[in-house]
């Protein structure tokens, strides 16, 4: 039977790992913005700035540093859709061995780019990292290769134990806590031996996103639980299963676990552009996000907590639905369905009552989404900057108390991610409709003052504005103006003075929008 190691045994490990050939002894930050929003000092310990952008290249290191000369010269396999397959491609050069990357069909092109570039040579099998995996231990036996476990092996557990030891000898005064993310264990495996063995008091904090909170599941049930599906935007911690041996740790050393949801981790990844200009990936801003998330909690001023920023490798794609989902995350933007009766004025009087809305100074729109659809109630979909958590209840109310019915949206999913963008669509009451683009500058007023210059006759029947954080929004505007009002509609343009282009004649607008 296998010896069971205990911390004493990781800590000699941690203390032997082999990992600065490859790695390097990463910054430990302090979040300005961040502490000084919270009442805390945060501290970032940057592994995004490692050569594969994570963590994962110092328990990869290790491991293979470990092997025999005779396992590197018949080579490596590992099973990875992203980071451990980078840091299993560079420890593998480094040490002039063969390794095999099984990666699922469906990574993306950028990733299998980065493992080739890096000497891997890439083998694509399945739709999933459990069909991967299930082929590369196949690929194992047949061909005598040596396994290279993403986190359930000692020698990987104790390369990730590293950076605590750069933690805590990089900052020697009080630290509280220290926040990880989990995915399969690994890297929280290491840090809580580490931190133990040295320094007790210090709180190890796991995090898990809420759909992917296989970690969290198991040491509830005091067995490990296999989930029949996990969250993939966050997807260097989506993991069914975690490992035996990560979990066995997990359980007996760290102190506390925490899931977080897909708006809290936008939010976070923006914080932390906003105090290093660096973008990680999801799961590189779980720890920040958990920070937020136990400050809120636990109303604490004055400690010290450190986030381990454990990867970089961010699609670029993705970083449109983080900035759409960042400012509703830290609930900056509240949303809402806001009914208005069809008829003149409504509208600017629905306009004039969100410049009054009462508490912490003005708002502004951040999304305003219409289209004429009944002849005696107007749907609007509006979203307004907020001063604070739990605003957007009482602005619902307040608009409710002016007349104007109002569903708050700003926790609703489908809201959020759907029915935003489908807002439009044919509309038999919008006669003699003229559509415009317009560039509005982005100051208070300017709204108004498009209104207020429009004649009272001249009906909106629809109208799309998504702030983008530029100095100007793009608007399309739907007006109802009579043949014989075309000379003062353009007078009405040129008094403005908003840079525009008419779209009447657009055929994609005839197509979708015009009956």
């Amino acid at each position: 039977m296998k010896k069971q190691l205990q911390p004493s045994d990781y800590l000699k490990k941690i203390l032997t790992a082999r990992v600065y050939d490859v790695a390097v002894e990463s910054a430990l930050e302090p979040a300005k913005n961040l502490s000084r929003r919270l009442h805390n000092k945060v501290l970032l310990k940057r592994e995004d700035q490692q050569a594969v952008f994570s963590f994962k290249l110092r328990g990869a290191y290790n491991k293979m540093a470990h092997l025999t000369p005779e396992q590197l010269q018949r080579g490596v396999i590992c099973a990875s859709a992203g980071n451990h397959a980078q840091g299993v491609a560079m420890s593998a050069h480094r040490l002039g061995a063969r390794a095999a990357i099984v990666m699922p069909v469906t990574t993306p092109q950028v990733k299998i780019d980065a493992v080739k570039a890096l000497g891997g040579e890439v083998v694509l099998h399945g739709e999933s990292y459990s069909d991967a995996h299930v082929h590369a231990v196949e690929l194992e036996q047949r061909h005598g290769l040596t396994f290279v476990h993403p986190f359930d092996d000692p020698d990987v557990i104790a390369g990730q134990g590293t950076i605590a030891m750069e933690i805590l000898r990089q900052h020697q005064g009080p630290l509280d806590a220290v926040f990880v993310a989990i995915g399969g264990g690994g890297l929280v495996a290491g840090v809580a031996n580490y931190i133990k063995a040295v320094r007790p008091e210090i709180k190890v904090i796991g995090v898990q996103m809420n759909d992917s909170d296989a970690m969290m599941q198991s040491v509830a049930a005091k067995k490990r639980v296999t989930l029949g599906d996990v969250g993939l935007f966050s997807d260097g911690t989506a993991v069914k299963l975690v490992g035996e041996e990560t979990f066995r740790i997990a359980r007996e050393l760290v102190d506390e676990f925490m899931t977080v949801d897909t708006d809290a981790v936008c939010a976070a990844i923006k914080d932390i552009f906003i105090d290093t200009r660096s973008i990680v990936e999801p799961a590189g801003a779980l720890a920040v996000a958990a920070i937020k998330q136990y400050v809120a909690a636990n109303k604490t001023r004055g400690e010290t907590y450190a986030a381990i920023l454990c990867g970089a490798n961010m699609n670029f794609d993705r970083l449109r639905f983080v900035a759409e989902r960042a400012e509703v995350g830290e609930e900056r933007e509240a949303l809402f369905a806001v009914t208005i009766p069809e008829e003149r004025g409504s509208f600017r009087r629905f306009c004039e009552l969100i410049g009054a809305l009462p508490g912490g100074g003005p708002r502004s729109v951040t999304e305003f989404n219409y289209r004429i659809s009944d002849s005696a109630q107007a749907h609007v979909f509006v979203g307004l900057t907020t001063h604070g958590k739990g605003e957007s209840v009482k602005i619902a109310a307040n608009f409710s108390r002016h007349g104007f019915d109002a569903l708050d949206l700003t926790h609703d999913e489908l809201a959020k991610e759907h029915i935003r963008h489908m807002v439009g669509g044919h509309s038999s009451l919008a006669r003699d409709e003229r559509l415009l683009r317009f560039v509005f500058p982005e100051r208070p007023g300017a709204l108004m003052k498009f209104l207020s210059h429009m004649r009272p006759s001249w009906n909106i029947t629809l109208f799309h504005y998504r702030n983008q954080g530029a100095d100007y929004g793009r608007i399309l505007v739907g007006l109802q103006v009579p043949k014989g009002d075309a000379a003062a509609f353009r007078e009405f343009l040129d008094t403005i003075g908003y840079p525009h282009v008419e779209e009447t004649d657009n055929p994609v607008y005839r197509l979708f929008l015009q009956r």
